[in-house]
């Protein structure tokens, strides 16, 4: 199980160009609303000589197949789960450079929901009143409604683009597309691990822009295995305000620790080595 929402919806009002406070005080909505964008993919590669767009097709099809039907198992087998988060967010602009950060525990309910108790924040309130804490509070909702966001041909269109072999492990390599420009949806590349057939790194932009005042928002978001699941490891957002300015989000994650009996008592965010292979 590897979902994790990438993006959310945000409403941006300007208040810029009045006073010197208004202006900036719009500024921090708008950066806001980026930071939360940032805010979970045995058959040949597309790229190997001689492959005709049939076989392109053809393997695009089963790989998705098998991601979905994978994700989903992973859903289904995964037991209520706590670990720690830590949220660190600048903002450098209009003469201004701020930081925040802040410490979360978080509880998946298997996978119907997630909740989050903070333990610590520090740095700027702006930051933490309009930026993390509002993150928090739109993936706490949009965990209750995962189909809307879920990585399947529901939402997205998907293209095989090629291979890899990182850490060991043979990845194939989708170019992703949302069919509907909506919060949460993102458009870019995504490495599957051709093994477990779980996403393993996410390079990627939202599909729909926040706000107008939000020249691009560029997501790079890393998974490890951790038991049988491929968890969040690192999220690091970047998002350039079109008047200048850029604000930049990371999040680590890591503590994992499973309720269930049968999985491992305590979890590190250390990706695993293990030998895939050979793909056909």
């Amino acid at each position: 199980m590897n979902w994790q929402p990438l993006a959310t919806n945000a409403q941006i009002r300007c208040l810029l160009w009045s006073r010197a406070y208004s202006r900036m005080r719009g500024m921090y909505k708008v950066l806001g609303g980026a930071i939360i964008l940032a805010f979970a993919i045995s058959v040949r590669a597309a790229d190997q000589p001689g492959a005709s767009a049939t076989d392109q097709n053809a393997a695009t099809t089963a790989i998705v197949q098998r991601l979905v039907e994978n994700n989903k198992d992973r859903a289904d087998r995964l037991p209520e789960c706590t670990s720690k988060r830590h949220y660190h967010v600048e903002f450098h602009g209009f003469g201004h450079n701020m930081a925040a950060d802040m410490d979360v525990d978080v509880t998946d309910h298997g996978s119907a929901s997630r909740t989050f108790h903070i333990t610590s924040e520090s740095g700027s309130h702006v930051l933490l009143d309009h930026v993390l804490k509002r993150l928090l509070e739109n993936e706490e909702n949009a965990s209750r409604n995962r189909e809307a966001t879920g990585l399947t041909t529901q939402n997205y269109r998907f293209a095989l683009v090629g291979n890899a072999n990182e850490d060991g492990r043979q990845l194939f390599i989708l170019q992703v597309e949302p069919k509907v420009n909506r919060g949460l949806l993102y458009r870019g590349k995504i490495w599957v691990d051709a093994t477990d057939y779980a996403v393993v790194r996410i390079e990627a932009q939202p599909a729909e822009n926040p706000s107008f005042w939000i020249r691009s928002t560029k997501i790079h978001h890393v998974y490890s295995k951790v038991g049988d699941f491929w968890l969040p490891q690192r999220n690091v957002s970047e998002s350039k305000i079109r008047f200048g300015g850029t604000a930049t989000l990371t999040i680590d994650y890591g503590g994992y620790v499973f309720a269930s009996p049968n999985a491992p008592s305590t979890l590190s965010v250390i990706a695993s080595s293990q030998s895939s292979p050979t793909l056909h």
